[in-house]
């Protein structure tokens, strides 16, 4: 090694342990300020316990709180952020008291643990920062709430992502293809990736992609605007995916055929294949992919892989064509798309009938 390319490895090396310790720093000022602001919200909402009740009291109280604090320690305490930190602690106190429960009643101790509850379920490295939650105390039901907290914290979303999977209804578009107690599950756990039907969704939403519902495109333009928007696609796809090729060739009896999108999932460890179809789907359609899943399970994947999945995403689906045309084990499914993002209070609204429906099967069983 020359001296030229020690002195720069010196300088990457020391350059990472800066970032790193800069990370940390970030890290527990976040953490701090969010167990403060949670303090806060608990002296307001007890402040206000303890005098008048009415909204106009309240309002007053913050009005003139957040003059004080401003007056103090300059700007960020003005009345709609004490607001939001009022909101933190009403939405956030039951879980915390759940954990102080547990403790002794040393109030130094119960000042230690009061955020404990924020130390994600997913990973202990990892804090969530007040701009999540700002996102996160505006989901009002909790089952869909605890889902967004959790996946936020295991899948390290940004800010920007984490109201895109909200806007997007990822929590009821998953929900509604699980059965009750997988639904529980995804409030408690996050989504997890143990089968294939865990990773499908429907509809897919791809507004992202800037394409008009009502004009006319080719497969070939979606396919482009899926490549060009790649992180996004691969983000609403969901956990473990890594893209692998588009056009995939391959060939059978001197006759090439092509695959628009292959991926691959380490959760599952086995093969993707996504076809985009821009009309409804036809049997041929299936027949095609069946051909697709096939070849790479003969031929591609390894002994240690999974079979392969294949995955239509289509305009029109008709899950009736699909249960007629494929044999019940068949590793095939359908998919709508959707390039606008989805009424959230219908998709609601469909989780709740969903639940409902299986706890009327339940009482009569």
């Amino acid at each position: 090694m020359n001296e030229l390319s020690a002195q720069t490895e010196l300088f990457d090396n020391i350059a990472h342990i800066i970032e790193q310790a800069r990370q940390r720093v970030r890290t527990a000022v976040n953490t701090a300020m969010v167990y403060a602001y949670f303090e806060i919200g608990r002296h307001i909402v007890e402040h206000e316990q303890k005098g008048d009740t009415r909204a106009e009291y309240g309002k007053a109280l913050l009005k003139e709180l957040s003059a004080k604090l401003t007056a103090r320690f300059g700007e960020g305490w003005g009345y709609a952020q004490l607001k939001n930190i009022r909101q933190f602690y009403l939405v956030y106190q039951e879980k915390a008291n759940q954990r102080l429960a547990f403790s002794d009643n040393s109030s130094a101790k119960k000042a230690k643990q009061r955020l404990a509850f924020l130390q994600p379920t997913e990973t202990k490295t990892l804090i969530l920062s007040w701009s999540h939650y700002l996102v996160l105390i505006r989901i009002k039901d909790a089952a869909a709430r605890s889902f967004y907290e959790i996946e936020c914290a295991a899948q390290n979303w940004s800010v920007r992502q984490l109201q895109r999977q909200v806007n997007s209804c990822l929590y009821e578009r998953l929900a509604l293809s699980r059965n009750k107690d997988e639904v529980m599950r995804l409030a408690n756990e996050g989504q997890a990736v143990a089968k294939p039907t865990d990773v499908i969704k429907d509809p897919i939403t791809l507004e992202f992609l800037g394409l008009k519902p009502e004009e006319s495109y080719t497969e070939s333009r979606l396919e482009n605007a899926i490549i060009t928007r790649m992180r996004d696609f691969l983000l609403e796809m969901g956990k473990g995916f890594l893209f692998e090729a588009r056009q995939k060739r391959f060939t059978f009896n001197e006759e090439h055929f092509y695959v628009d999108l292959v991926f691959y999932n380490r959760l599952l460890q086995c093969y993707c294949l996504i076809d985009l179809k821009t009309d409804k789907l036809t049997h041929q359609d299936l027949g095609q992919m069946q051909m697709y899943v096939n070849y790479f399970d003969r031929h591609v994947r390894q002994p240690f892989e999974k079979p392969t999945i294949g995955i239509l995403l289509c305009k029109e689906k008709n899950d009736a064509l699909v249960e007629l045309t494929l044999p019940a084990d068949a590793n095939i499914y359908a998919s709508s798309y959707e390039l606008y993002l989805p009424d959230k209070a219908l998709l609601q609204a469909k989780v709740r009938e969903w639940i409902a429906e299986f706890e009327e099967q339940e009482k009569l069983s």
